[in-house]
């Protein structure tokens, strides 16, 4: 299996139009990524970009903050569904995590898987490790994602920023140590999803070997050049 097999290409930033969707589905078509992941405005389009082809439409639910609440984010997943997407990829509400309202947390996540699978899609759950200030929170959301029946974990929205002492933003994205620490907390029914900060085939390659199976990037035709042995200049890729 080829690294860009494992890509969900990220269409995400919200000044991206219409326009850059059609661009990036020609792409993910040619080298065939696992699934073009777009805003929720843009699923319709998506769907109907990658009608017929192996890349699956995948959204995001949620995003990029987790804070909507349950209901809007069951909604939300329904009506993606209805429109094509076969993936959605849901923020768990973060300060209900660090208030560790378990019950809350977990009921959600039950309920977004739900209403994705009653209507053929899987869930992928985001935890944005990045926010998260120890590996017991991360591990009681594997644990709860896996017993709502999530098909994966993830590690990030790729728009998680933590605030320096000078007032700059530092984002956050995947880490080693997080894929690793998912992968020993979630068994076999649940795969891992390194997101944030992946631009190169290296960064790429050394997360798939340590067990993510799914890569969220927008470096994606870096990551395909550098599969084959070929280097582009990051400024030149979509």
């Amino acid at each position: 299996m080829t690294i860009v097999s494992k890509i969900d290409h990220a269409v995400l930033l919200p000044t991206q139009t219409d326009k850059d969707l059609r661009t990036a589905c020609r792409m993910c078509l040619e080298i065939q990524v696992a699934s073009v992941c777009v805003k929720p405005s843009m699923v319709t389009l998506v769907s109907e970009l990658l009608a017929g082809s192996n890349v699956l439409p995948s959204t995001v639910i949620g995003f990029p903050h987790g804070g909507t609440t349950t209901a809007t984010k069951v909604y939300e997943t329904q009506l993606a569904c209805q429109q094509g997407a076969r993936e959605v990829d849901m923020v768990v509400n973060l300060g209900r995590v660090l208030a560790a309202d378990w019950q809350y947390v977990g009921e959600e996540i039950c309920q977004v898987v739900a209403a994705a699978k009653s209507l053929g899609a899987i869930t992928k759950v985001i935890f944005e490790t990045g926010l998260l200030p120890d590996d017991s929170l991360k591990i009681r959301l594997c644990e709860l994602s896996e017993a709502a029946g999530a098909a994966f974990v993830k590690t990030s929205t790729g728009f998680g920023y933590l605030k320096s002492h000078d007032g700059s933003l530092r984002a956050t994205g995947a880490t080693e140590h997080d894929i690793r620490l998912m992968c020993e907390h979630t068994s076999d029914r649940v795969q891992v999803k390194a997101s944030g900060g992946i631009r190169t085939f290296a960064d790429a390659e050394r997360f798939a070997a340590i067990g993510a199976t799914r890569l969220g990037t927008s470096g994606t035709l870096v990551i395909a050049e550098g599969e084959k042995g070929h280097s582009i200049d990051s400024k030149e890729a979509y």
